[in-house]
């Protein structure tokens, strides 16, 4: 038994925020931000969408895409480090919103790499015979809880809304489908792009004075995430490739999570492949965290860059640190 994916979809807020307009907010410059990341604008949501409200835009499209009804989803998979409240997880709106009682509904709060990490759940639950459909989902509202300040600039300019979904489904056949998942993560780099706060490790919950201290604020070691998501994403693909003995030529396209283009042409010209090869939509949305490979990988088939028996690679890295790799075939 295998996993194949037999829908993909996406949604996107309307309203667009460019580096200009950023930069009337805080100092900075549309060239000193496309420079550092090849941004040129990201998505912001409404005052009144939450997560979950783009999750299931997205689910929408992914059901159209799938040509079934909601009806046959027999499980929830939500990716997400921008959940609608602190608990319950977001799945569970995104279920009342699709009129799904009674479906099991999950978070899974492994950032960057959650997408990936959500599929390799979706396909032990499909694989194990538990569920025949799932949707598993990646969605973001980052522009909420981002700081605007001159302190908060770089963080803030690299961060954008939107959401992804894909609906999985059990195959007879291994030679479709997910092909290979590997999944990663390392604690001790954990405070090196995280945020502190609100939480347990302090005396209280919530301390008045976190806000003032930008505990809940994003913070990152931006030097050392380049070197470890570069290091990382290049020995992905590599040890992919070597497990299933292929070659550049195999694989039709490759979709980093689009964190920043410099990373990604760091891991291209590491593994001296193509440009041509690699997907890249970053400069139009930013880092969507969670939903970035989703939105890609739909854009990507949407605009013909892959189609029916493409094989396409998928690498994630970001905080935690966390990483992966899935190797699928459409």
């Amino acid at each position: 038994m295998g996993t194949k994916i037999i829908g993909i979809g996406h949604y996107v807020p309307e309203r667009v925020v460019t580096n200009n307009d950023l930069a009337k907010v805080m100092e900075t410059t549309d060239e000193w931000i496309q420079a550092r990341s090849g941004i040129k604008e990201r998505r912001y949501g409404s005052d009144d969408q939450s997560t979950s409200d783009l999750a299931y835009e997205a689910t929408q499209a992914a059901l159209k895409s799938a040509e079934v009804g909601k009806d046959s989803i027999e499980c929830i998979i939500l990716a997400t480090l921008s959940p609608d409240h602190m608990f319950p997880g977001s799945a569970v709106f995104l279920q009342e919103k699709l009129g799904l009682a009674g479906v099991p509904a999950m978070d899974v709060r492994t950032q960057c790499s959650g997408f990936l990490y959500s599929l390799s759940v979706a396909k032990a639950y499909i694989e194990s015979g538990m569920y025949k459909r799932v949707l598993v989902v990646g969605a973001e509202v980052h522009s909420k809880g981002l700081d605007f300040s001159n302190e908060g600039r770089d963080v803030a300019v690299l961060f954008g809304d939107g959401a992804g979904a894909v609906i999985l489904e059990q195959s007879d056949s291994t030679d479709d489908g997910i092909l290979d998942i590997s999944l990663g993560a390392d604690g001790k780099y954990a405070k090196d792009l995280w945020v502190p706060a609100p939480g347990t490790a302090f005396k209280k919950w919530f301390e008045p004075g976190m806000a003032e201290e930008r505990l809940l604020f994003p913070q990152m070691n931006g030097r050392k995430v380049f070197q470890m998501a570069t290091t990382m994403m290049e020995k992905l693909a590599r040890d992919t490739l070597l497990k299933h003995n292929l070659t550049e030529q195999d694989i039709d396209l490759v979709i980093c999570h689009q964190a920043n283009a410099r990373i990604i042409e760091f891991v291209r010209k590491s593994l001296e492949w193509d440009q041509s090869k690699f997907f890249i939509n970053i400069d139009r949305y930013g880092n969507t965290t969670a939903a970035s490979i989703p939105i890609a990988l739909s854009e990507a088939l949407l605009q013909e860059k892959v189609k029916p028996g493409s094989k396409v690679l998928l690498l994630a890295f970001g905080s935690g640190f966390t990483w992966g790799s899935a190797l699928i075939s459409l």
